[in-house]
């Protein structure tokens, strides 16, 4: 769905994520003291699946939209604002998502982190983005914690100039252009700007990213970014959805107590829509460090919030959407040109952006991908799609839509649909209106949308792996003086009814969280089931878990394990590849399987309604995977490429040389923590072997299936013994592979990795703790959050928020059954990186050996974010599922959850300073990806420890040898 539904690049105060675009249109509405809107009623198109809702006005223009879904004790607060990097004159590039950030810092009455607050109550799915054409700024809290968040979000809304310093500016202007750098240090990392500058004629809105540019962003001024701030986030430019436990009459109370008293700011006009058609096809080639072509066809097409837009979803997904669309079939299975298409609508208010990309294989000429795509373009223009692929289109637009709903908040959440298609559309149940025209499209229809609008020029885009040439900005163009635009006279005030001297509302009470009871039966063949139940929507989750992993891989046959579960979905039983994924997504079904550390698991999302014969379908992955060798070859071969992949993006690329820097080569968990191998190794796998893993782990006995979601025990258990009750395993077992215990270095080690030109170093730290199964486990985990778990812990603080030399710095372990890597990490700009580790080293050693042990308000702030956060962060099927997953891993008893949380309550800063003596700051090693020629003096000038260069897979790289004497 092009509304509220389609993903698109977007900038978040935290970490690069994608955010839902927004919708055509919006306009202020008449000034009315809390006039109620009747809930619209839902179209015949929509399903008893629907989203609900009421809407009253601020007598200021601030509109708010009000959602009842008391399945949990949360309330989901999302506030949009009508501005983006749309809006930015000529020379003001950067400022929407600049100002984000800074609205995340003090204000006038709040002194500090905006997080705080949230933390202590224990917000979940909290964050800001920014887009080309809003902003937003959201989080889920518990419902007695609402006062404090509206409270804070009217403060930065109505209070928060005075909060602004020129510290506070160039601390985030910090932060940002190490975001910025963070983006563009990608493979492939500069290819957004390209495409924004030779898509859009300069002038157009969309002509630059968000993210803006190095000198408008050092040139923003104090008065620049307060203009800007009094210019566009008044309560009359801006939307307030609360979705969630709540009702209209505490709605209403509660906003205008908040905001009532803000006055409007001025009524600033939306640029008018403007697609900029291309005037011809054209194509650019770029040079980049990475591993494999990627060819990539733009077209500009009908912006948001048209019935256009919506059949140019349904024709994306036909083309190249599904793993059986058109292009997939011809490029990936058929050719063999590609590892991997995709095509899909980038919907946004003003113009559209239809994508077709390709990641060629490596020695394939892209023209020949590029001619494929427009052959099988032009046959889809010519004849449009057929009955049964409009019919899986459709299917999978609905099942894409309801496990959306099923989060109150966060991206894609019912709140972001409400938000977005109210601020665009000035239509709160816009979604309707796209069911309908999605539910009646007809292949006529969307072929004739798509011969309009793909038969425009187009523009492809072609990065080969070469030389990475620095980016160039747009010369830089001198900004003309801010001026604020005359407030709106329309709009009043109420009484204030706040007195915000007192300070930010206390949360004193807090609700329980309340985790379903877990079901037990066993099935016919010998597995163990376990069911929650979660009636919320018609959806049933199951996941069968599995012994095996990655830590069964043979010797020299790493990746055996991920290889062969990625196997299962390529065709079983009657249906081969193609035929099996085309079966599960006309089923709006999720099948798959993968592997992890120390196990395995099967996954099956089905509709309700579909639950039988996606069970089905489940059944035979399980118990009839073809294993064909055409597919075996195939999978294989992508599966190299990911490697080549993983060591060209600086993260993975460290990701995949420590497991064995800190266990050893030899030692089961000395692979990468990716579990995808080595490409010589993958290389040697042959179908035996694959079929050997398959018949050595994936097998019933002593397996546990956990299902979660809409059934009953009663329901399920006869379907299950129906499809799998006979179900067998082929030969014998095997045994779980010993885990070795390992000695730490007697000494830190740094390990230096090669990345020419790089703006940024990936800077890791790691060391072996104790396993998940350890008594001290949870007691670590809390102390690891005091460090570095949360975004106001003291890595986070120290580099991003106080050095601003790093977007973010964090902490974390993952589990295992056998010691935990436990990894710090931060990716700091390049010329800081010596003292970025420096400060890495020191603040663990301080923590690590009691100099600087935990407090008493540190502790009491992890335990309450905690604790207070589960009943936000159990919202999803899929989060309960995960917790279930953990319990049976590691061998956890059914009422974990709340004996684990009954330990937090109960710990003290000594119980966590003990625990952080887990760490040894004198015994970590470090991996550094950067350019080695602007970071190697620095970092062995710190003398850490010994220092080594290493290649991408972990081998030792000889010094350069000097010239020979003459």
């Amino acid at each position: 769905m092009s509304r509220a539904t389609r993903p698109a690049p977007s900038f978040r105060h935290g970490v690069l994520t994608l955010a839902l675009t927004a919708a055509l249109g919006g306009f202020a509405m008449p000034a009315t003291a809390l006039a109620d809107t009747a809930t619209p009623v839902a179209s015949p198109a929509a399903s008893a699946v629907d989203i609900a809702y009421q809407q009253f006005t601020l007598p200021n223009g601030l509109q708010v939209i009000v959602h009842e879904d008391h399945k949990a004790p949360i309330v989901a607060v999302n506030l949009w604002y009508h501005v983006g990097s749309k809006d930015e004159p000529a020379g003001r590039s950067g400022f929407a998502h600049l100002y984000e950030h800074l609205m995340f810092q003090a204000s006038e009455n709040h002194k500090g982190e905006y997080f705080t607050p949230f933390e202590q109550a224990g917000a979940t799915d909290q964050n800001g983005t920014t887009n080309p054409d809003r902003t937003n700024f959201f989080e889920n809290v518990p419902t007695t914690a609402l006062d404090m968040a509206l409270w804070m979000e009217s403060e930065r809304m109505g209070h928060l100039l005075g909060g602004i310093d020129q510290a506070a500016l160039d601390e985030q202007r910090g932060v940002v252009q190490n975001e910025k750098r963070e983006g563009e240090n990608q493979p492939y990392g500069q290819l957004d700007e390209v495409e924004a500058r030779t898509m859009y004629p300069v002038g157009h809105p969309y002509h630059h990213t968000t993210i803006g540019s190095m000198a408008d962003l050092n040139a923003a001024s104090l008065d620049d970014v307060k203009t800007w701030f009094r210019t566009w986030y008044g309560p009359n430019n801006a939307v307030l959805v609360l979705a969630g436990d709540i009702d209209l009459a505490t709605a209403k109370d509660k906003v205008a107590r908040y905001f009532g008293d803000i006055p409007a700011g001025p009524t600033m006009a939306q640029p008018k829509v403007d697609v900029a058609p291309l005037a011809k096809s054209g194509r650019t080639v770029l040079e980049d460090k990475v591993p494999q072509p990627l060819v990539q066809r733009l077209w500009n097409v009908a912006p948001a919030g048209t019935r256009e837009a919506d059949l140019l979803d349904l024709f994306a997904q036909v083309l190249g959407g599904a793993a059986d669309s058109r292009l997939d079939r011809r490029l990936v299975h058929g050719e063999k040109l590609a590892d991997s298409v995709a095509t899909y609508n980038s919907s946004s208010q003003l113009s559209s952006n239809f994508v077709v990309t390709a990641m060629v294989k490596q020695g394939v000429d892209p023209a020949k991908v590029e001619a494929i795509v427009d052959e099988e373009l032009q046959r889809l223009l010519k004849d449009g799609p057929t009955a049964d692929e409009l019919a899986q289109a459709k299917t999978v637009e609905r099942a894409r839509f309801i496990r959306g709903i099923e989060r109150i908040g966060g991206f894609g959440g019912k709140a972001d649909i409400l938000a977005s298609c109210e601020i665009y559309e000035h239509n709160p149940g816009c979604f309707r209106d796209s069911w309908q025209t999605i539910s009646a499209a007809t292949p006529a229809q969307v072929r004739a949308a798509a011969q309009k609008w793909l038969g425009q020029p187009s523009h492809s885009f072609v990065v080969m792996p070469g030389k990475r040439a620095p980016l160039v900005e747009d010369a830089s163009v001198k900004p003309a003086p801010m001026t604020l635009p005359t407030a709106d006279p329309k709009y009043s005030t109420l009484p204030s009814q706040v007195d915000r001297s007192k300070g930010v509302p206390a949360v004193t009470t807090f609700p329980a969280l309340k985790f379903p009871a877990l079901q037990r039966a066993t099935l016919a063949n010998g597995s163990t089931l376990i069911l929650a139940e979660r009636h919320e929507i018609p959806v049933v989750q199951m996941s069968y878990e599995f012994h095996g992993g990655y830590a069964s891989d043979p010797q020299g046959k790493l990746g055996t394990a991920s290889f062969a579960m990625s196997m299962l979905d390529e065709g079983a039983g009657a249906l081969d590849s193609l035929a099996f994924k085309g079966k599960a997504e006309s089923l709006g079904a999720r099948i798959g399987a993968g592997a992890s550390l120390d196990g395995a698991n099967a996954y099956l999302s089905a509709l309700k309604k579909n639950l039988a014969p996606s069970l089905e379908l489940y059944a035979s992955m399980l118990r009839e995977p073809r294993f064909e060798q055409k597919e075996i070859d195939r999978v294989k071969a992508q599966r190299i490429a990911g490697i080549a992949q993983e060591k060209a993006q600086p993260q993975t690329s460290a990701l995949r040389v420590l497991p064995p820097l800190l266990f050893g080569a030899d030692h089961p968990y000395g692979v990468p923590f990716t579990g995808s191998g080595t490409e010589q190794q993958v290389a040697a796998i042959t179908r035996d072997d694959l079929v050997a893993y398959d018949h050595a782990w994936v097998r019933p006995e002593q397996s546990t299936l956990i299902v979660v979601g809409d059934t009953t025990l009663a329901e399920i258990v006869p379907l299950l013994n129906r499809t799998l009750g006979d179900w067998n395993g082929v030969g014998n077992a095997s045994p779980a592979p010993a885990i070795p215990v390992v000695a730490r270095p007697g000494k830190a080690r740094v390990f230096l990795i090669d990345q020419p030109g790089a703006v940024q170093a990936n800077i890791f730290a790691g060391e072996l703790v104790p396993s998940s199964k350890d008594p001290a486990a949870v007691k670590f985990g809390i102390a690891n959050d005091v460090l570095g778990g949360l975004f106001s812990s003291r890595l986070n603080m120290n580099l991003r928020e106080n050095k601003h030399w790093a977007y973010g710095a964090y902490t974390f372990a993952p589990g295992a059954v056998g010691q935990r890597p436990w990894l710090a990490f931060a990716p700091v700009q390049i010329d800081k990186t010596a003292e970025a580790l420096g400060e890495m080293q020191r603040e663990i050693g301080a923590y690590a050996s009691g100099t600087s042990p935990a407090t008493a308000e540190e502790v009491q702030k992890v335990v309450a974010d905690d604790i207070r956060s589960q009943p936000g962060a159990y919202e999803t099927g899929n989060a309960v599922m995960s917790t279930i997953g953990g319990i049976v891993r590691y061998d956890r008893p059914d009422d974990w959850v709340m004996r684990r949380n009954a330990e937090v309550l109960a710990m003290t800063p000594d119980q966590v300073n003990a625990a952080a003596k887990a760490l040894d700051a004198d015994a970590l090693t470090w991996v550094v990806v950067g350019d080695l020629s602007k970071i190697e003096a620095p970092v062995r000038a710190l003398k850490l420890g010994t220092v080594q260069v290493i290649d991408a897979d972990g081998h030792p790289v000889a010094a350069p040898q000097a010239p020979a004497a003459r």
